[in-house]
């Protein structure tokens, strides 16, 4: 009411031209307002200074764009000339050695020494990711060589990678090769190759078969024909679990979700290098080592390996030859760091192959605690647990451990193609607690699983702990040890020194005394005689062994062919032996007290027993061996010379010699 009062009291509303003259004039007044025109000149300016910086603003981010992509062309050209460079210093490599075989001579006027190394040209560093070997390729003559004039002809339809890839296949396996082209057959081909090579227990197919074809391993659902968990059937992770936590005596119940399944330990060798490591990063290893690895670790993630050399001198702190210490452990770190090296895990062997050697409780923790205080993962491979054949000898896991130093770096690895004779069926296992390392390799499974039906037969053997127990490990075990008594009675009659364990499939022997001069093309010479003499050896630079001369024979094999194997080996000795003797005997100007000690007189074996043993215990071939290795691994032979003899008790040495004449 108040409002309406108000609105009577303004007095009658003006008419609309009213209205409308009134709005006119205000407009045209507002337009004329200076402030008005300074205002709108105002808007003007600032909407040309905003257009004007998004033009500058495109103008850089164009220019950017530009300088981004002008970068990303030099790093493609500099890629391109590296990946040039590395292919026409390949080619240059090629030409060279093809030129070698061509000249047929051991040395050339190129003055290229006859063993190479060409390591150099496809690693920054000297212990590179694989060394490519060649040895004397301009004397060989024979059959069987690691090289031939193909392997070094680079292709043009492969990359730099795929060029090396194909030398790396050739130089591994070629003997291999070989014997699969003249395989032994006691009936089809009995003057064929016997492969004491490949190291595969060849004593239990007979209780394999029986086992795999029983019925409740014929087992097809419709599970096991589609794709399955990438890291393996949750079935079959929870009975490696449990089978783990049994033989390894884990002092907790391991966990399925902690366990990936792949098709072997080769392929997890690859999967945890590619994703513990970059590019051209390092894994830290003792030589000399199951020679595998490098293809394992390199040949898909470009990881090197830096080597801890052991050697066979027992002196000091080493209390067995090629004694694994942290001390060597840490040298070989501390020279891979001062190169630029980025080493990033440690890998250890347990049992060790080639030598056999079974880390003590208090050795692995000592290396475990090393790689803390390093802060390196460490994989362990475990492959020949269950292949101790000895009850004197005593296998402790990783796993056992109550507490890890550092288990969130720590993956143990294992399979069943060693210790259930079953290597044609890929299968291996990674346990790590590290969900983060888990899940990256997990990705990695999609490239190397194992099919359905394989998963389920698997699961089922491992299930079978009675049959395990009672039948199968205990019929290994004694047949191992039987095929390894053979071997090793064989090495003792010729009176070879050897490495003498209580596991796995191999015995590690020295065949030093065998080479004419102690490097490794004479090593390869030898290599090359087994061959041609129809028996395959492993020899040490496979596995990076520091010292030329040695070599691993597999024992896990029949009775027949391991007698007829042997038998040509003991040919080839003796030739070698026979063969030395003559040059001895050429040398005139040599008297007789420097000569070669004839070659029973020398070691027989290394015993396992590294301390000193009381006669109870060991037989007299024992004692000698255990004397003459301490005597060999001290200088007492250089005190105790002829000469030193001859002076200090003349009488005695007079009444010897005129001994010695008239014999």
């Amino acid at each position: 009411m108040a409002s309406s009062s108000r609105i009577q009291s303004l007095g009658p509303r003006p008419g609309f031209s009213t209205l409308h003259r009134l709005r006119k004039k205000r407009k045209a007044q507002r337009l004329k307002d200076p402030l008005d025109e300074l205002l709108l000149k105002m808007l003007t300016a600032q909407r040309e200074m905003e257009e004007r910086f998004l033009q500058m603003e495109e103008r850089r981010l164009q220019r950017d764009l530009e300088v981004e992509e002008r970068q990303i062309q030099l790093e493609q050209r500099r890629f391109e000339l590296e990946r040039d460079h590395e292919f026409r210093m390949f080619s240059v490599f090629a030409q060279m050695l093809s030129i070698l075989k061509q000249n047929n001579s051991g040395s050339s006027s190129s003055g290229l020494p006859q063993g190479m190394d060409f390591s150099h040209a496809f690693s920054g560093t000297s212990g590179g990711p694989q060394e490519i070997r060649t040895t004397q390729l301009g004397q060989s003559t024979n059959k069987y060589s690691f090289y031939n004039r193909r392997d070094f002809q680079s292709s043009p339809y492969l990359s730099v990678r795929g060029n090396i890839a194909s030398i790396f296949h050739g130089s591994t396996e070629e003997g291999y090769r070989a014997y699969h082209d003249d395989k032994y057959d006691e009936d089809k081909n009995p003057n064929g190759i016997i492969n004491f090579g490949t190291s595969e227990n060849k004593l239990c197919f007979d209780l394999l078969s029986k086992r795999l074809t029983q019925s409740d391993m014929n087992v097809i659902e419709p599970p096991l024909l589609q794709y399955p968990d990438w890291k393996g059937h949750m079935f079959l992770r929870e009975e490696v679990a449990r089978f783990l936590t049994y033989y390894c005596k884990a002092p907790a119940p391991l966990k399925a979700e902690n366990v990936i399944v792949q098709n072997g330990c080769g392929s997890l060798f690859s999967a945890i290098a590619t994703v513990l490591c970059d590019p051209g990063e390092a894994f830290l290893i003792a030589t000399p080592f199951y020679g595998g690895i490098t293809d394992n670790v390199f040949l898909y993630a470009n990881v090197k390996l830096v080597y801890a050399y052991l050697d066979s001198q027992v002196s000091g702190t080493n209390t067995r030859p090629f004694q694994l210490t942290v001390d060597k452990l840490k040298k070989a770190l501390q020279d891979a760091q001062s190169e630029g090296v980025k080493v990033k895990a440690l890998i250890l062997l347990n049992p060790q192959n080639p030598l056999g050697d079974i880390y003590s409780f208090s050795e692995l923790t000592k290396y475990l605690e090393f790689a803390k205080r390093h802060e390196l993962h460490v994989i362990v491979d475990e492959i020949y647990m269950l292949s101790v054949f000895d009850d004197s000898a005593s296998f402790h896991s990783v796993l056992e451990m109550d507490r890890l130093p550092d288990p969130q770096r720590t993956h143990v690895m294992w399979g069943i193609s060693k210790d259930f004779a079953i290597s044609g069926i890929r299968f291996g296992t990674l346990y790590t607690e590290n969900q983060d390392v888990a899940n990256a390799i997990g990705s990695l499974c999609y490239f190397h699983g194992v099919c359905g039906p394989v998963q389920y037969k698997i699961a089922q053997l491992l299930r079978d702990k009675d049959w395990i127990n009672q039948v199968y490990l205990r019929a290994n075990h004694e047949r191992l040890k039987a095929a390894h008594t053979f071997v090793t009675d064989e090495l003792k009659t010729l009176g070879v020194p050897f490495l003498n364990r209580n596991a796995g499939f191999f015995v590690w022997i020295d065949f030093r005394k065998y080479l004419k001069r102690q490097t490794f093309e004479e090593e390869m010479l030898l290599w090359r005689r087994f061959l041609d003499n129809k028996v395959l050896l492993s020899c040490g630079k496979a596995f990076e062994c520091s010292e030329p001369g040695w070599f691993r024979i597999i024992f896990a094999d029949k009775t027949h062919r391991l007698q007829l194997g042997m038998q040509r080996v003991c040919e080839v000795l003796e030739q070698c032996e026979q063969e030395l003797l003559n040059e001895e005997r050429d040398q005139t100007c040599q008297s007789d007290s420097e000569g070669k000690a004839d070659s029973t007189d020398e070691v027989i074996f290394v015993s396992h027993h590294q301390e000193p043993v009381s006669s109870a215990g060991c037989n007299l071939s024992d004692l000698i061996g255990l004397l003459q290795q301490q005597m060999r691994s001290s200088d007492w032979l250089q005190k105790n010379t002829v000469e030193q003899f001859a002076q200090e008790k003349p009488e005695i040495y007079d009444v010897f010699s005129k001994l010695v004449g008239k014999q």
